[in-house]
């Protein structure tokens, strides 16, 4: 560690074609798997034992070099800084706002805080008192809540509380009206699934293990019953493969039980994993208290149920994709579903049904046609279905906090404009800016312009593309360009409003590309960026890249890449498919490693979205999405930023680690190979400081190494 120090003390950046770059040293293991006849190396093997004290200090050492090289790059901070102050702007934002028994309760962000607090009014227009500081409950100053969930009757909340992005929770109960903390404790858990009828229990998501870096950590959950002042130990375990082996719950399916507050003579067992359909049961509430559950199926896994549904009365309403790749609205009784035969609601049509939800007396319909939305509306007396004339166009969101009422809030944003939430009543179609809104201009975000376009793919496929820019920019190809790209999950990169495209206004261009994967298409549109048609997303995004060069937006010598999480597969098979393409590229907690990617303790639960190395066919599929398996030795690679969350239970850190370590012994180039390791994030985190400072870190290098002005070293 010493002569790593030394050679960071008298290094300097590197500014011509000759710099050499000195990495800590990375051994190599002959490790392999071999499947089905094929056998696949594996020398980072050793990389993925985080416990180990030669892993421990080599992701240090990568740590401590590219904190050295990120602090010499001028910018950084004043980027972080100026994210920080247009934040500010917006006096406080609002989320998961809930109503129940007349109290009101939000998450609120202040412009000026760093973390999101738990606020109460006695009616919507009450006076607001803050009951909960997250910030307060350790010496550290560093939780932050994950999730919160009233009790019926208003006077409890159970609040989960997680710290440095780790998302599993410590569950404590609040108290309201003397807002302290009862005793009660459970850790760890995903959260609290709801409360019971008494308003004194509440379903929880529990493991079977404590320590959330086992590979058991994300099996055989349970959905358990804790009462008020009872010990833990003996909650009751409701819905799990334990309590309920009759159901076949897999140990990666993750169960959740709750009662709908609307229908409270059911309770619900869901069963999902990262796959879009699921499984749904019911029983009779009042077993609960039995001991003999008797679970009836609501839909299985062929009934294609997807995006949502919604219990009304005798009905149940539904999306599903069977016989309608832009997917479709139907209903079935809910004491006899028969999906099969089930009446269509909402036939399919040209635009994507992105969710349903409802409020007392309306079902909405959320559509999306991958830029702009809109939303039509059922009422369940009559039947009547007609479109809600929205204020404005762009992005659009529907929530109605309060089951016993119609009031909803809408909020619409665009990339250039910020979210705007609005009350509104379904009744009379009328509008007006909620009370949970906070108006902020933002200067010089109207010299801005957004262009959507289409690109032709390898195929033939026209790819939709969102590009953002200065209106002032030439197409003569010497703007520097940042292309981010996801398609997993059929997850849509539908339009929202960051402070951070403020870096555009430096005369970046800002891209985003709808490749295949997500749905901005519908489902067929996801399902060709899946598992054996996965090349289709990196390639759409590759020639969402060619078209921006092509076009003059850009140049290889000024376009950057960047993919995040499952966007990891998107950034790292793009660089090393095309790596003339692109100048430098940022896998941020990204998944690089597919091949080893299932043996990770998120892993087990992602084979449905990404596919397993026990299948012949979808073993060569998940060797054609790794990017660790494809760096060659001797490429001129891009520079490239591999992030990591020391803490993060979605990528093991692992993933980029191995990816970073594979192009430093690989690169033919000259270009910087960096691995960044965040040590108070995870996969996330909604500390603003923490997020916004990564993200100026690896903006930074991206426009350092394709050489915008404003961040070039001195030296």
């Amino acid at each position: 560690m010493k002569r790593l120090i030394l050679v960071i003390l008298v290094w300097s950046i590197p500014t011509v074609a000759e710099a050499q770059w000195q990495y800590p040293p990375t051994k190599t293991v002959d490790a392999a798997d071999t499947y089905f006849g094929k056998t696949y190396a594996d020398p980072y093997r050793w990389l993925e034992n985080l416990k180990a004290k030669d892993v421990e200090a080599w992701f240090r050492a990568q740590a401590t070099l590219t904190d050295g090289v990120l602090a010499r790059i001028p910018g950084c901070e004043r980027l972080a800084n100026e994210w920080l102050e247009l934040d500010k702007r917006k006096q406080a934002a609002y989320g998961d706002i809930v109503f129940e028994s007349g109290r009101v309760f939000y998450k609120k962000f202040l412009g000026s805080e760093n973390v999101g607090k738990l606020y109460y009014r006695q009616g919507e227009t009450g006076a607001e008192k803050l009951l909960f500081d997250p910030r307060t409950y350790t010496k550290e100053g560093n939780s932050v809540i994950e999730s919160f969930v009233p009790s019926w009757d208003g006077r409890h909340v159970v609040i989960g509380l997680s710290a440095g992005g780790a998302e599993y929770s410590e569950l404590r109960v609040l108290d309201v009206d003397t807002a302290t903390l009862l005793p009660d404790s459970i850790y760890p858990s995903y959260g609290a699934t709801g409360w019971l009828p008494d308003n004194a229990s509440f379903f929880y998501d529990a493991g079977k293990v404590t320590d959330i870096r086992s590979m058991d950590i994300e099996l055989n959950r349970k959905s358990r019953i804790h009462k008020l002042g009872d010990k833990v130990s003996g909650d009751v375990d409701l819905f799990s493969n334990e309590s309920c082996p009759q159901l076949n719950i897999t140990p990666e399916e993750m169960p959740g039980a709750y009662i709908d507050e609307s229908c409270p003579e059911y309770v619900f067992g869901d069963v999902e994993t990262v796959q879009a359909e699921s499984r749904l049961f019911y029983a009779p509430s009042s077993e609960i208290r039995t001991g003999k559950v008797h679970w009836q199926p609501v839909f299985n896994l062929s009934d294609n149920i997807v995006r949502g549904y919604v219990v009304k009365g005798p009905y149940i309403y539904a999306v599903t994709h069977t016989g309608a790749p832009h997917y479709k609205v139907v209903r079935t009784r809910l004491d006899r579903p028969d999906w099969e035969h089930a009446e269509t609601v909402f036939p399919e049509v040209a635009d994507t049904v992105e969710y349903i939800t409802s409020s007392k007396d309306y079902l909405f319909v959320v559509y999306s046609n991958g830029i702009d939305g809109r939303i039509t509306k059922y009422e369940f007396a009559t039947g009547k279905i007609s479109a809600v004339p929205l204020p404005a166009s762009g992005t659009v969101g529907i929530s109605c906090p309060d089951w016993k009422s119609d009031l909803c809030h809408v909020v619409v944003e665009t990339w250039t404009t910020p979210g705007v939430r609005y009350d509104y009543d379904p009744g009379s179609d009328r509008f007006k800016v909620s009370t949970f809104y906070s108006e902020a201009s933002y200067p010089g975000f109207e010299d801005l312009v957004v262009e959507e376009v289409q690109a032709p793919s390898h195929d033939g496929v026209m790819v939709p593309l969102s590009i953002i820019h200065r209106k002032d920019i030439k197409l003569d190809g010497s703007n520097c360009c940042i292309l981010e790209g996801y398609g997993a999950y059929g997850d849509s990169y539908t339009p929202y409003f960051d402070v951070m495209t403020s870096v555009a206004l430096r005369g970046v261009v800002l891209a985003y590309a709808h490749v295949r994967g997500g749905s901005e298409k519908g489902e067929a549109w996801y399902k060709a960026g899946f598992k054996t048609t996965k090349p289709n997303t990196w390639k759409d995004f590759i020639a969402c890249g060619q078209y921006l060069v092509d076009k003059g937006y850009t140049s290889p010598g000024k376009l950057a890449g960047t993919g995040t999480s499952a966007g990891g597969i998107l950034i790292s098979r793009a660089i090393t498919e095309r790596p003339d393409l692109f100048r430098a590229a940022v896998c941020n907690v990204g998944c690089a490693n597919t091949m080893r990617m299932e043996f990770s303790p998120n892993g087990p639960v992602n084979v449905p979205e990404f596919g397993t190395v026990e299948d012949p066919v979808e073993c060569r599929a998940l060797y054609e999405m790794d990017g660790v398996a494809h760096v060659k030795k001797g490429v001129a690679y891009p520079a490239v930023l591999g992030v990591t969350g020391w803490n993060d239970p979605r990528v093991a850190p692992w993933e980029p680690g191995k990816f970073v370590a594979a192009l430093q012994n690989a690169t033919a180039s000259d270009r910087p190979v960096l691995l960044k390791v965040n040590y108070d994030n995870g996969h996330f985190t909604e500390e603003k400081s923490v997020t916004f400072h990564n993200f100026a870190a690896q903006t930074t290098f991206l426009l350092w190494q394709t050489g915008h002005k404003d961040f070039q070293p001195t030296e």
